[in-house]
């Protein structure tokens, strides 16, 4: 049996045993991603300082970069004032967060009333994941 830290207690997760994460370069303040993490992944990337989320569609850890070599290195993990959403600070490893091949998964902007793709693909993602 695993004793959780007592921080943990200060965690609101879901219905699913789940909390939104939101990945934000510790440098520029680029918000890079959202996922989501369980008491698991939050726990170990607190315990190793790299990110470690929970697949949804795959129903496991996912460990970011494990594939991709893209990792990213936590430098401050933070709560907000509900105890519901957590907030890395990360060091992306090559500048790529998003399966698309971008740095951000926030790569697309509401321009009259269309969605506008404003952030390049930085590597094919077939050469990422292969």
């Amino acid at each position: 049996m695993t004793i959780e830290p007592d921080w943990m207690a200060e965690v609101v997760f879901d219905d699913n045993g789940l909390i939104p994460a939101i990945a934000q370069d510790a440098e520029n303040g680029q918000i890079l991603m959202v996922a989501w993490m369980n008491r698991e992944s939050l726990a170990e990337t607190a315990a190793t300082g790299r990110a470690v989320y929970w697949s949804r569609s795959r129903q496991k850890l996912w460990r970011k970069g494990e594939e991709s070599g893209h990792g990213q290195e936590v430098h401050e993990l933070r709560l907000d004032c509900d105890g519901d959403v957590v907030l890395l600070k990360v060091r992306q490893h090559g500048g790529i967060a998003c399966h698309t091949g971008r740095a951000s998964c926030f790569y697309r902007r509401l321009d009259d009333g269309a969605w506008t793709t404003v952030d390049p693909v930085l590597k094919d993602p077939e050469l990422i994941y292969k």
